[in-house]
């Protein structure tokens, strides 16, 4: 079972950093779906690169990385001991759920699935899966080193259950 500094299996366990990253790579993006990684040392479980990449697609119902960037980057992983941790995408007219599609091309089976809703421009939905073998399984996503902002963690909407997300605010951070 994949660990990293403790962190469950199961939960998405992802810095404010990153999250705030994706999110805005996502609306920069919109119209079309974004895409892109979040890569960590091989077998932590632990998210610490983020690596926007192109929607060579173009498309606002789809998605598809660009063959020479992701042999790029997996070719840069595998050199570094690192692998995909976080696949994201952002739908942008439909909720945060894998769609048949994107459940089909899930390649990575220890990788977390985040995906991102810009649908509203006002708030942002963000929700993470598991996709092993077409079996669909969401998890709680876990915010670390969050700033202590009562108004900018908020502004999220995790899955359908807001209380199931552990917020850790450290101080310092």
């Amino acid at each position: 079972m994949p660990s990293g500094f403790g962190r469950l299996w199961g939960v998405l366990t992802i810095d404010a950093a990153i999250l705030d990253a994706i999110v805005a790579h996502a609306r920069r993006d919109h119209p079309d779906e974004a895409c892109g990684i979040v890569a960590g040392p091989a077998g932590s479980d632990t998210p610490v690169r983020h690596v926007p990449m192109e929607n060579a697609a173009r498309s606002m119902t789809f998605y598809e990385f660009d063959s020479k960037e992701q042999l790029r980057l997996w070719r840069e992983m595998d050199d570094a001991d690192e692998e995909p941790v976080v696949v994201y995408h952002s739908h942008t007219a439909t909720e945060a759920y894998p769609s048949r599609t994107d459940v089909s091309f899930a390649g990575e089976p220890n990788a977390h699935y985040l995906l991102v809703s810009t649908r509203d421009p006002e708030q942002t939905e963000i929700r993470s899966f598991r996709i092993v073998d077409g079996a669909v399984t969401e998890e709680p996503v876990q915010v670390v080193n969050a700033v202590v902002d009562s108004h900018a963690v908020q502004s999220y909407l995790f899955g359908q259950s807001p209380t199931t997300v552990d917020y850790e605010c450290r101080a310092g951070s």
